[in-house]
């Protein structure tokens, strides 16, 4: 099925919630096309196309529910999938926690579609790798990288009359390079809603100046180092204390935000004062969703400003339990960052450690937030302002809460995208002193 147009989907949806018998019914309905080129060895391996279209039905009668899903769209189907889903809500135990759905509201339009994204081709694609593989093969390295693009339209309409569409452009590249040897590595990515901002020639061009650089690593005594943790680092260092902006968890003691003796930290300075943490679905280099699957307009939420809480996410059940408006699941990620760029960070270093990417981050303590993990794809010791020599991977043992109470110095924001949610952000690089690291590794 092809992407549907905003009325398309609205004339759709309304079909199959005229078939629903329940005390109360909301069906929602995402598609997305695209396709992708994986690479290794200098070689492409694998292409494919997408093509895919999911029907939900979730049925209410008082307190319970059930919900059933479907890809197939004509009008017999369309009437089985909402007797199924009451079919299963009538034997499904009563939610404790439930609330009623939400009725009509006036959503924002998003800017998260580009036309030009939404018009790319397998050209296009095999232009964009061979331009990656022409980068590996002039540097005597070897790729692996992927390419991917995707566009969406998600819409959701409930039997009280709340409706909200939206529609969706992405593109992401990840390459990694190494030498014949297998002792240098280099890793980039990007992510954008724009195809005229990925440029995957200037991103290999990266990983392989990371790659050969890399080579001949020297071991060094584990310790706390002062580190410059370029924004792909940050960036999986911090993803794992964005899902902790939870407002329940807090409250029950099972995070990071909670206060000892109960409660959360809202009010509270918890972190260095130049940490501003914020999202925002229509920031111009990040944009993203309007609305939430719970049918609340998204707006720009300060979350954490100069280092002091301010908003916790409160589901609408929480909210109501602690008398208070419930605050929505941000859709972005924004973290403020400073005029520096990364090489005027490196020269303010006298000694330090340069950080270009992390990887199997592991959660070793909720209530710290303690994380536990290794470096990789290029690690440098810093002397006097300059990159001296590669030194070996590291495993860290840090909590990005600690981190931000010891930052000295933020970078230029940028954008930045995690490789184990597909998810961008903006984050800026950072000096960070005192980090602590535990003991060596000798992959690369």
């Amino acid at each position: 099925m092809a992407i549907l147009k905003k009325e398309e989907a609205k004339a759709l949806l309304q079909k199959v919630i005229a078939h629903s018998k329940a005390d109360e019914c909301e069906v929602s309905l995402r598609g997305e096309e695209g396709g992708n080129i994986r690479y290794a060895r200098n070689a492409i391996s694998t292409a494919g196309d997408i093509d895919n279209t999911t029907l939900s039905v979730t049925s209410y009668f008082g307190k319970r529910s059930g919900t059933a899903t479907i890809n197939e769209f004509n009008d017999a189907a369309l009437e089985r999938v909402v007797q199924r889903a009451e079919e299963l809500a009538r034997l499904a135990p009563e939610n404790p926690e439930y609330m009623p759905l939400r009725g009509p509201a006036d959503f924002k339009d998003s800017k998260t579609y580009v036309p030009a994204t939404a018009a790319i081709t397998p050209d296009t694609r095999a232009d964009a790798v061979a331009k990656s593989i022409q980068v590996a093969k002039e540097a005597q390295l070897e790729a692996a990288g992927f390419i991917e693009n995707t566009t969406s339209f998600s819409a959701i309409l409930n039997s009280k009359g709340l409706f909200a569409y939206d529609t969706d452009t992405n593109v992401v590249f990840t390459i990694t390079t190494r030498n014949s040897a297998g002792t240098g590595s280099g890793f980039a990515a990007r992510g954008y809603n724009d195809i005229s901002r990925l440029d995957t020639l200037s991103a290999t061009k990266t990983a392989a100046a990371k790659a050969n650089s890399s080579a001949g690593a020297k071991a060094i005594e584990p310790g706390k180092y002062t580190v410059i943790l370029e924004p792909v680092a940050a960036t999986y260092m911090l993803e794992n204390m964005f899902r902790g902006l939870d407002a329940r968890n807090a409250d029950e003691g099972r995070s990071f935000m909670s206060k000892p003796g109960g409660g959360n930290r809202i009010g509270e300075q918890l972190m260095d004062d130049k940490v501003t943490i914020y999202s925002d679905p229509f920031h111009p280099d990040l944009p993203a969703s309007t609305w939430n699957r719970d049918g609340f307009p998204l707006e720009k939420t300060a979350w954490i400003d100069k280092g002091v809480v301010k908003n916790l996410v409160y589901s609408q059940y929480w909210a109501k339990n602690k008398g208070v408006q419930p605050v929505p699941q941000p859709s972005n990620i924004i973290m403020e960052g400073g005029n520096a760029s990364l090489e005027e960070l490196i020269k303010s270093t006298e000694k330090g450690i340069l950080v270009s990417r992390l990887w199997y981050i592991r959660l070793v303590d909720a209530q710290t937030l303690l994380l536990t993990g290794l470096t990789r794809d290029g690690t440098f010791y810093i002397e006097n302002g300059e990159v001296k020599y590669p030194i070996k991977n590291l495993r860290f043992n840090e909590s990005p809460v600690i981190m931000l109470n010891n930052v000295e110095a933020l970078g230029k924001t940028e954008r930045s995208i995690s490789i184990e949610s597909y998810r961008s952000y903006l984050i800026p690089p950072m000096k960070i002193r005192d980090f602590t690291f535990t003991s060596l590794s000798d992959a690369i």
